[in-house]
């Protein structure tokens, strides 16, 4: 669902720029108040696991069309809401600068749609209040009962949400070519079956978390105190670390070629004898910008793996170069960014008490 820049104006990329600030500075000041340091290698992880997952697209079958994981859900339940999304930020402007994989002008609106409906909607209006409840207690299984219901209604609610902003996005920057209601029509079906794709993921990716370190996982209070555990800390994130490795660096080859679900809704997949939906010529849509313009020069030249792979070259080493450096990329400038913060403020506290 990474949006191009021909599909916004310059005031609509503006207002979705200014919006996502504004939502990552909030986030950054509550995560500096945060002094467990255990959580960076986590963060570390996780983030470069979402990074992994994202270049996976998986076929949605009978359509023509692929989905991949965006991770706002899943990062959330293992870091909350604002370090989820502020990783989530690294992850999309890392794709964008390194990879050109949506466009630079787009960056705000692919994080609010991508990051800020699953990190901050998907914890406050379905994780929480489910894992807080007391559904299913007379079940035996009933934590993991729980863990499974908020990932999937949490995936599918979220996506939804974000498919619906991408409609009124390029409503609001005027591409007639995207009239709304057809527009519609064809996105928020096609992104609910990958939504629920994207809830069983998540839900097996926590499910493990679950088992190993129970801790781990946000409003699970009931199970913070149990001594036993199946994996030690250290175990639970190295296991983590592995398979973001493994994902980016193996997985990765055997990628649907399908079309994701916001290119499968303007071109269609009609050379795999599927329909074309809106009918774009890929060449020419949307809006031209000198914004845009300068955005795609300089994308040209920050990016060093364009598409993850290798310039001039399909050699599937190029994708796995960039599945690994890009996975390594992400968790480090995922936890850079979230202890500057608090490194400045220690410091200017520090100073403060000496004077």
């Amino acid at each position: 669902m990474h949006m191009a820049d021909a599909l916004l104006s310059p005031a609509v990329a503006a207002t979705m720029y200014a919006a996502s600030g504004v939502t990552a500075g909030i986030s950054v000041k509550i995560v500096q108040k945060d002094e467990n340091m255990a959580k960076l290698p986590m963060m570390a992880v996780t983030a470069a696991l979402v990074f992994a997952g994202q270049m996976i697209n998986y076929t949605i079958p009978g359509t023509g069309s692929s989905g991949h994981l965006c991770g706002g859900m899943l990062l959330s339940a293992l870091l909350g809401p604002q370090a989820g999304f502020l990783s989530m930020v690294v992850i999309l402007a890392i794709q964008a600068l390194f990879f050109a994989d949506g466009g630079l002008l787009a960056l705000g609106a692919n994080c609010w749609n991508m990051a800020f409906y699953g990190c901050f909607i998907g914890y406050y209006l379905i994780w929480r209040p489910i894992m807080r409840s007391h559904a299913f207690e007379r079940k035996k299984h009933a934590a993991r009962i729980r863990i499974a219901l908020a990932s999937v209604l949490g995936c599918v609610l979220t996506l939804q949400m974000g498919a619906f902003s991408v409609v009124l996005e390029t409503t609001a920057s005027g591409i007639t070519e995207l009239p709304f209601g057809m527009f519609a029509g064809i996105m928020q079906p096609i992104h609910l079956a990958i939504g629920l794709i994207e809830g069983l993921i998540t839900t097996a990716v926590l499910l493990f978390v679950y088992d190993a370190r129970p801790e781990l996982l946000m409003e699970l209070e009931e199970v913070r105190t149990e001594g036993k555990h199946r994996c030690s800390l250290r175990k639970t994130i190295v296991i983590l670390a592995v398979a973001a490795a493994v994902t980016g660096g193996c997985v990765s080859l055997f990628a649907s070629e399908n079309p994701d679900g916001l290119e499968w809704s303007m071109f269609g997949n009609s050379e795999a004898g599927y329909g074309e939906n809106m009918g774009l010529d890929e060449e020419s849509y949307g809006i031209e910008s000198k914004s845009a313009e300068l955005s795609g020069e300089i994308q040209e030249r920050t990016a060093f793996l364009p598409d993850y792979a290798f310039s001039g070259s399909d050699s599937g080493a190029g994708t796995s170069v960039a599945g690994l450096a890009g996975s390594a990329i992400v968790a480090g400038a995922a936890v850079l960014i979230c202890t500057m913060g608090g490194f400045f403020r220690r410091k200017k506290s520090n100073c403060r008490r000496a004077e």
